[in-house]
């Protein structure tokens, strides 16, 4: 055992240890009083404001003697994958302080994290990564996209008729919470917000200055909304999002009426579905980056409930997972007569080999098996890989929160 573990202790973080928490999480991620202050928080309110993230996320670190040295929290959340829904463990207020480094003591609390999240049966789990290839090592994989695009007044489209119109509201109206709901609902990847969510959605975030613009049609139903502020003639758009297409062309109507008042508009995609194609004038200017990771928690009890396309041929996966040995294994899937999915441990059919962050997003369709095979990241014949681009769900993950 490490000499340094032996003077260690891996136990929860109570609320007693509220202001250890936010002092480790402050100095890991260098937050300052005058970024906590922009963000329109004043003196001691965002440490509160913290609380209840604390009072609600299963929180572990190391301590030594009564000093919180590193620790970790798993938020538990919801997602819809492909129009299931799942208990998702969201894993957050990763830190340690760097005198402690180098001893693997997260390697042990995401160890035991992901322990954890399979006894709660949080079968998956989201992260937003500080380094990519140290999450990728523990066995989570890129999920979901963030492109950002920069449209000159120009560049912003003709106004087209709709039937209905657009009203502009605080950003916390009940519209806009009742339109991400059924927008959540119907979009893969999507997290489904209650009361803390939609808190730690404006963590950061000035929301006094944000304006909601709600696209309402012909009947008078909220079917999209624009989260968007004004500064130095830029019109900003935090989330732009709409259940028909009619919303998407009404909620434009109405950025393009800043014509005058605007030089550049800027925004917010968290899907890989670029802007320009739907502009008259697509040459824009636009980044595209990874945005949030994920990983499987427990590959029998996911696969049990994964909401395939269709039905099949028998096939199994061997799956390798560096930290979650209980994943370690075969899967074998095959269809009963009642067209319902059996789970086996015998090698049934074709035969997939990956690991389990390949397995995760494929199943999460942000890569398709054909592309992982071609990269080498899945190993199986022709045949198995017809059998999976049958199988796995088209749309692609949409994920805009941040926690």
């Amino acid at each position: 055992m490490d000499d340094i573990k032996a003077n260690l202790e891996i136990r929860p973080v109570t609320l007693d240890y509220l202001d250890q928490f936010n002092d480790l999480l402050a100095y890991v991620f260098q937050v300052t009083s005058k970024e906590v202050s922009e963000s329109g928080y004043e003196e001691g309110e965002l440490e509160r404001a913290k609380r209840p993230v604390l009072e609600k996320s299963d929180v572990i670190g190391w301590f030594h003697d009564d000093q919180l040295i590193s620790q970790l929290a798993v938020y538990p959340c919801q997602v819809n994958i492909h129009g299931r829904t799942f208990n998702m463990g969201g894993l957050t207020g990763v830190g340690t302080y760097p005198e402690f480094a180098g001893h693997g003591l997260m390697h042990d609390l995401i160890k035991l994290a992901l322990e954890r999240m399979r006894a709660h049966k949080q079968w998956i789990s989201y992260l937003y990564p500080y380094s990519i290839p140290f999450y990728r090592k523990k066995g989570w994989e890129i999920m979901s996209d963030h492109l950002t695009f920069d449209v000159k007044d120009t560049q912003l489209p003709k106004p087209t008729p709709v039937s209905g119109h657009v009203e502009r509201h605080e950003s916390d109206h009940p519209d806009v919470r009742a339109t991400y709901d059924r927008f959540a609902a119907r979009n893969h990847g999507a997290m489904i917000r209650n009361q803390l969510n939609w808190d730690e959605y404006w963590r950061w975030e000035n929301e006094e200055e944000r304006t909601a613009a709600v696209y309402y049609d012909a009947q008078g139903v909220p079917q999209g909304f624009c989260i968007y502020w004004i500064a130095q003639e830029v019109f900003h758009i935090k989330e732009m999002v709409y259940i028909t297409q009619e919303a998407r062309v009404g909620l434009w109507n109405f950025i393009s009426a800043h014509f005058s008042m605007v030089e550049h508009v800027r925004g917010n995609i968290y899907k890989n579905e670029p802007l320009h194609f739907l502009l008259d004038d697509g040459d824009i200017y636009q980044t595209i980056k990874p945005y949030y990771m994920a990983r499987i928690v427990d590959v029998a009890e996911f696969l049990k409930v994964y909401p395939f396309a269709e039905t099949s041929a028998p096939l199994h996966f061997v799956v390798t997972d560096p930290l979650a040995e209980w994943n370690n294994a075969t899967f074998g899937l095959w269809w009963d007569e009642a067209g319902q999915l059996q789970l086996t441990d015998r090698p049934v059919g074709e035969e997939v080999r990956l690991d389990i962050q390949t397995l995760t997003t494929m199943l999460m369709s942000y890569r398709r098996p054909s592309y992982l095979a071609r990269i080498d990241r899945i190993q199986a014949s022709r045949k198995a890989i017809k059998q999976l681009e049958n199988l796995i769900p088209m749309d692609e993950p949409y994920f805009s929160d941040y926690f």
